[in-house]
């Protein structure tokens, strides 16, 4: 009995035992199952943050590049706007490109181009902006050449003008000087009061009551370039009132430019030196004073003195 009574509580004892061992099995197996569900769980997370990043840096760096197109773009508008020529025609191009570098930058905000085709485009555009500055500094340059040109020709044209004006001056000046010395010059301009005695004879007297004409002689001078031939002088007497006397003894003398005389002569002049005289006889007695006896040839005094009566 006592040993049934051992066996049978060693075969307790062992089943409890095993069942206890079966238990922990159970709870291990259990536990790796959580481990292993826990690991995939983790590593299932870890992936889709990777792929979250890459999403996001993708996204971040997409719209980096399209903020730089768009400045690269906007730069390019402002160098084309600051190109300036007038060629109306290379103006028109410009402006057509300037249009399209805007449809290029709505293009970039409205996020419907490629960035690589909107590069490709934008270089295009670039070259030919780089086209324009070649030509137009070509045509700077040419038109600064045209431009000294239109200058050095407008200093020769008035340097002509100068020695045109001057050569006229030289004219003008030497005419002058040819007309002048066609005007004869006179010395030793001597009036004189005449009476005139019973036997006809002329004698000098200085008493106004006695005058009955002023005799005027003169020396014109030698004059090669001056006119020969008949020539015309005129006698001007004015009074000690300053009045010009007209002649008493026949019409009014008239000078060649209308102007009243006193008197005057024909002379036969040849251009030598000759000695003459002009009377002048008054319309009314010669009262006592001074008179001026002005000799006048081609419209100009050429010799003036004065006649003293007493």
């Amino acid at each position: 009995m006592w040993g049934l009574f051992l066996r049978a509580m060693r075969n307790v004892c062992f089943g409890a035992f095993i069942r206890s061992m079966e238990q922990r099995s159970t709870y291990l197996i259990i536990i790796a199952a959580l481990v292993l569900t826990a690991g995939y769980l983790g590593y299932q997370v870890s992936e889709q943050g990777t792929t979250i990043d890459d999403q996001s840096g993708e996204i971040l760096s997409g719209n980096l590049e399209r903020e730089a197109m768009e400045l690269d773009l906007q730069r390019l508008r402002f160098s084309y706007d600051t190109l300036q020529t007038e060629n109306s025609l290379m103006m028109a191009e410009m402006s057509a490109q300037r249009s399209e570098i805007e449809g290029l930058i709505k293009k970039v905000r409205d996020r419907n181009y490629s960035v690589s085709k909107l590069k490709k485009e934008s270089n295009t555009l670039r070259r030919i902006m780089q086209g324009y500055v070649v030509t137009i500094d070509s045509l700077n340059q040419a038109n600064i050449a045209l431009q000294q040109e239109r200058d050095d020709m407008a200093d020769q044209v008035v340097q002509v003008e100068e020695r045109n004006a001057d050569l006229q001056r030289r004219q003008e000046n030497m005419e002058g000087i040819i007309e002048a010395g066609r005007v004869l010059q006179a010395l030793d301009l001597m009036p004189m009061a005449i009476r005139v005695a019973s036997t006809g004879s002329q004698r000098e007297t200085k008493r106004a009551k006695r005058a009955e004409m002023i005799k005027t002689c003169f020396t014109l001078m030698e004059n090669r370039i001056a006119e020969k031939g008949q020539r015309a002088l005129f006698l001007e007497v004015v009074d000690p009132n300053g009045r010009l006397l007209p002649p008493g003894d026949r019409s009014p003398v008239a000078m060649p430019n209308g102007e009243p005389a006193s008197a005057s002569r024909m002379l036969d002049y040849n251009g030598e030196r000759m000695e003459a005289c002009i009377f002048f006889t008054a319309a009314e007695p010669f009262v006592e004073g001074v008179y001026t006896v002005h000799l006048v040839d081609d419209g100009q005094r050429i010799a003036t003195t004065d006649l003293i009566l007493r």
